[in-house]
């Protein structure tokens, strides 16, 4: 097992200004990419049993992780453009309507939930997109 987390080579750890922000490298999704290769590369293939499972788990968990701080800002403010475009502010609001039948016949929430549930599901297994 190696000793130090590599990162990767394509990372300079600068945003789009060219900085490298308060913290510096290696950013967390620099450090979170690191371990999931680390248990991916080096742990998995030598454990078995519940172990390996346990770390099977966590590799998915890290790279929902990497998703989301690679894909949710912008999936976010999709997903609060959509919800203005409906007319409301919240999902909480936007599951009140749909409840009580003030949606009913409108021709744009049934888009809405589709793209609102893709979007979860590519942060959470894109894998279950595939079929």
């Amino acid at each position: 097992m190696s000793s130090s987390l590599p990162l990767p080579p394509e990372s300079k750890g600068e945003d789009d200004t060219g900085s490298v922000g308060l913290v510096g490298r290696p950013r967390a999704d620099e450090l979170i990419e690191a371990v999931r290769e680390l248990l991916s590369d080096e742990v998995i293939g030598v454990t078995s049993g519940q172990l390996h499972h346990q770390i099977r788990v966590a590799i998915n968990v890290l790279a929902m992780v990497e998703r989301e701080l690679r894909d949710g800002p912008m999936l976010e403010h999709a997903h609060r453009a959509r919800l203005a475009l409906a007319g409301v502010s919240s999902d909480s609001q936007l599951a009140s309507e749909i409840r009580s039948g003030a949606m009913d016949g409108r021709e744009d929430v049934r888009p809405l939930l589709l793209a609102d549930a893709v979007d979860r599901l590519t942060l959470i297994n894109p894998s279950w997109l595939e079929s």
